[in-house]
């Protein structure tokens, strides 16, 4: 019985240990914009997003808002085109050219 505790006990640090390192692995990024790994914390430049991380930026994006389902939704539409968007929940859309020069068929700016 003995041997199966240590066993157990065994297979338990081991998973910490593993879990432990998977967790310094994955690093969040603030919404406060600062700069993470020499990379800045929007994906101001253009491209330097990548598709799985548009949902969250676009989530805080579009957090003031009172139209949050349409403002998701072409976030998240430019954000997968651009891989760039915006910091802040307003305005700042000169720092994702792509982002900002997108326009409807009307001339009306399609990203929020």
């Amino acid at each position: 019985m003995a041997r199966k505790d240590a066993i157990f006990l065994l297979c338990l640090i081991a998973i910490a240990a593993i879990l432990a390192q998977m967790q310094a692995s994955t690093t969040t990024l603030p919404v406060s914009g600062l700069h993470k790994q020499g990379r800045v914390q929007y994906g101001v430049s253009e491209g330097t997003l990548g598709p799985q991380e548009c949902a969250p930026r676009c989530g805080y994006r579009c957090s003031k808002t009172s139209f949050k389902k349409p403002c998701m939704f072409f976030c998240q539409k430019c954000c997968a085109r651009c891989l760039c968007v915006p910091p802040g929940t307003y305005g700042n859309k000169q720092v994702c050219p792509c982002y900002n020069n997108w326009k409807t068929k009307r001339g009306g700016p399609k990203c929020p």
